[in-house]
């Protein structure tokens, strides 16, 4: 499932997914690599001109993963503390609000990120949300921060979030936060870590980090 996910967002070639899922070792990438090129979930593809090189795509029954791969991050999420957004890699931001954000039916919207210098974007229609890398043209709403200022954003708003930015339609953000479904405990941490300046700490590290 960890291919699954960072392949969600768009193609990436051997090296850069390598580093997505931690580092695996590059024999055991490329058996379980050649396992879901064998079962039709994920195909080698040639990037377009100016780029160049192999990369690894999602085929259409790949993409059918997508509302699982949510669903088990949404129920991993009981497993979780608040500390652990810390860790939130900004590659792997955009999926980390899909997880947590159920949009209402009739929202349309598009959010883009900028975290560490890497841009990804959100885009929420007819209840369901799909996520990219890179930028997209005129979004709704752009925020730009740590991975943990930008979580803590949509979590429990932007009062003593650190180092963040926002830039388009805020209350947009509003919005979201109302459609931002996690265990009421998680909250709760989230809103001390703010008022206690240990988001602070882990916006400060996250940066270093990245």
């Amino acid at each position: 499932m960890l291919i699954v996910r960072e392949l969600s967002l768009g193609p990436m070639r051997f090296s850069e997914l390598a580093r997505g899922v931690g580092g695996a070792p590059t024999d055991i990438l490329t058996r379980r690599l050649r396992d879901l090129e064998a079962d039709g979930v994920v195909r080698r593809v040639e990037f377009d001109p100016p780029a160049s090189g192999t990369a690894y795509e999602l085929t259409d029954l790949g993409h059918e993963l997508d509302g699982a791969m949510l669903e088990l991050g949404r129920w991993g999420l009981h497993f979780y503390d608040v500390a652990s957004i810390a860790d939130i890699s900004p590659i792997w931001l955009a999926n980390a609000l899909r997880v947590v954000l159920q949009p209402a039916p009739e929202l349309t919207a598009t959010v883009q990120l900028h975290s560490n210098g890497i841009p990804s974007w959100v885009r929420i229609e007819g209840g369901s949300s799909s996520a990219g890398r890179g930028e997209v043209d005129a979004p709704d709403l752009t925020v730009t921060g740590s991975p943990p200022a930008i979580v803590a954003a949509f979590v429990v708003g932007t009062a003593g979030v650190p180092e963040l930015e926002i830039e388009g339609d805020e209350s947009l953000l509003d919005e979201l936060r109302t459609m931002v479904v996690i265990p009421d405990r998680l909250r709760e941490e989230a809103q001390m870590m703010i008022e206690s300046g240990a988001l602070l700490v882990a916006a400060a590290e996250a940066s270093a980090a990245g």
